[in-house]
């Protein structure tokens, strides 16, 4: 797997050389998320972080990671062209995590070599015994 990770990231570095002297470059209309207060025993909830590649060359979201099990992640696969949008939804399951959370959810894009970082926070009310 992490083979194919490797082969996978080397192509696509490739990939965003050929597009000349251009440069992708990824904008979230906000980094940011506070779902306030959720409530346990309603179980997940997402949003979706909505971006533009407000650079000149095909962006590639290579992958993203969160901090914790309880965080995960699902974004735009295809090469977003300059000007484009593209989402990535993140998902929280509160069981078990009562009281204030705060989560990063790093993204690796051909960008940079920095990763982006998404924050979703909140308070999770505990379910009643």
């Amino acid at each position: 797997m992490k083979k194919l990770l490797s082969l996978l990231t080397a192509f696509l570095f490739i990939l965003s050389l050929d597009a000349g002297n251009g440069k992708a470059k990824i904008t979230f209309e906000s980094p940011r998320y506070d779902f306030g207060y959720i409530q346990e025993a309603e179980g997940v909830v997402t949003h979706s972080f909505e971006f533009t590649n407000s650079g000149n060359a095909p962006l590639i979201i290579i992958d993203t990671r969160s901090t914790c099990g309880c965080t995960a992640s699902h974004f735009t696969k295809e090469p977003i062209a300059p000007n484009g949008k593209g989402t990535i939804d993140v998902q929280f399951n509160p069981k078990g995590r009562p009281g204030a959370f705060r989560k990063e959810i790093k993204v690796y894009t051909n960008a940079s070599k920095a990763a982006v970082k998404l924050i979703i926070e909140g308070v999770v009310v505990p379910k009643k015994p």
